[in-house]
């Protein structure tokens, strides 16, 4: 299984008025991480809208929060891929304290493919499939 990693940076507007991240921006976090992973391996989102009329939309999500981040905490978010279906995908993903390691949240979050034209349940197209297994199973 491999990983993958992707640096954020916690800025004044993640946080809320007790001066840490607010809970809903993890999950901020972990898309972008997502889209990136994607992107890593050839696979960006609005050309795959373009060109096959295909999109990837949030399913179901069960999320744990651990301890907090704090505003201009350098965080590192792991994601992997713990399930891939035929027509979903599942991600792992983990957001840690770049300078001490510390577990911060984890999550797992089941992605949907979806033809863009109908906003219906298709079956994720091969070349992606091929290389989401090549690169993270």
């Amino acid at each position: 299984m491999t990983e993958f990693s992707w640096p954020i940076r916690v800025y004044y507007e993640d946080t809320d008025a007790g001066g840490v991240v607010y809970y809903a921006n993890y999950l901020k976090f972990m898309e972008r991480a997502r889209t990136e992973m994607l992107r890593a391996i050839g696979f960006e989102q609005d050309r795959l809208k373009q060109e096959q009329d295909v999109i990837f939309a949030v399913h179901s999500i069960n999320a744990k929060y651990h301890k907090p981040a704090v505003f201009n905490d350098e965080l590192t978010v792991i994601s992997h891929i713990s399930d891939l279906a035929k027509a979903s995908l599942t991600f792992s993903q983990r957001i840690l304290r770049a300078t001490d390691q510390q577990l911060l949240c984890s999550a797992d979050i089941k992605v949907a493919c979806l033809r863009a034209s109908r906003f219906a349940a298709t079956a994720i197209p091969s070349d992606i499939t091929q290389r989401v297994s090549q690169e993270y199973c």
